[in-house]
């Protein structure tokens, strides 16, 4: 087995605009490890489900050269399926058939593989194995869909937000599925819009924006890059009047220990190296200004706070296409 599960050079996809071409992919440059989890981030329109779906098969690119383990796509596509499992963002199943038949079906399309009764374990459905699709809730349907994407034992699994949807527990048990595959030198390709479930799963992350990789490597390393330790989160209250114009970040950007300071929700956010520092030189400005505290809490420096430096924003899910509406793969399994 190849030392590189995924090889990507040079990867650019090209859809068409009302102002002419865009670039939703824009000479990605990729590899990850067997036996590894890796982290795809980034908000919607920035390239990292174009990416996803060309690396799954269901996309092909404008140009660029894509390995998945060590095959082709466009020689070998057959080969490759019997050996990756997808999830993707939505999927459809039939109403009418119980979680245990349609396991079977899609047993059926891979030579060696888990028992379905195995794969329904994995994903701890025991107690819905007879019920019909329609009965399941949707988290349980996205358990499914897991369960589906594991039934062929894969070398490389690819997991699009596998955990939307979920309760807790249900979430927890995924995770407890993705460190059984790391345990057994299968890959992980992950996206998700919680950072703490990249934190905690991923070997490595890539944060992509407008097309490109602007940040790569390890969580902590990605972290330890702001150069920070703390973040301090503040709001200013009201005084009973007409509502004052608000601050800009840039009064609290000069404070001592204070490296970057931004709005955030409805308050601020002071990424800074030392609080004993710059907690009290913030309520010395303050006063200064006359703007009492709302509230005020500190915490660790996390890997969202390295997505907002890189992007100016929150990974969230709420951002449209910047090309516009294009032709979708159909979400559907069949093609397994």
């Amino acid at each position: 087995m190849s030392d590189r599960a995924i090889r990507v050079k040079e990867l650019r996809k090209q859809y068409p605009g009302r102002d002419g071409p865009v670039l939703a992919v824009d000479g990605i440059d990729l590899e990850i490890l067997t036996g590894e989890c890796f982290g795809l981030l980034g908000p919607n329109g920035a390239g990292k489900t174009t990416t996803v779906e060309i690396l799954e098969g269901l996309n092909r690119p404008t140009s660029g050269d894509v390995e998945v383990l060590g095959r082709r796509w466009e020689h070998d596509a057959v080969a490759i399926r019997e050996r990756i499992g997808v999830t993707l963002q939505e999927t459809r199943f039939p109403d009418k058939e119980t979680v245990r038949e349609l396991l079977v079906v899609f047993r059926s399309f891979y030579r060696d593989g888990l028992t379905v009764e195995d794969a329904i374990a994995r994903v701890s459905l025991e107690s819905k194995a007879n019920a019909l699709i329609e009965q399941l809730s949707g988290g349980q349907q996205q358990r499914l869909a897991v369960a589906i994407a594991l039934v062929g034992d894969p070398e490389l699994l690819f997991l699009d937000e596998p955990t939307t949807g979920l309760d807790p527990q249900s979430r927890r048990q995924l995770w407890d599925v993705i460190r059984d595959l790391k345990s057994r030198n299968r890959t992980v390709l992950l996206t998700t819009h919680y950072m703490d479930e990249a934190e905690r799963l991923c070997d490595r992350v890539a944060i992509i924006d407008h097309g490109k990789i602007i940040a790569m490597g390890s969580p902590r390393e990605l972290i330890d890059r702001i150069g920070a330790a703390h973040i301090v989160e503040f709001a200013l209250a009201g005084n009973g009047e007409a509502p004052a114009p608000g601050p800009e970040p840039s009064a609290f950007a000069g404070l001592d220990s204070v490296l970057e300071a931004r709005k955030d929700d409805e308050g601020f956010a002071l990424t800074v190296s030392e609080p004993h520092r710059a907690i009290p030189a913030l309520l010395d400005e303050l006063e200064t200004m006359a703007r009492p505290l709302a509230r005020l809490t500190t915490r660790q420096v996390s890997l969202e706070d390295v997505f907002v430096s890189l992007t100016g924003r929150h990974l969230r899910d709420d951002a449209e296409e910047p090309h516009g509406p294009r032709p979708r793969p159909r979400r559907g399994r069949a093609r397994r």
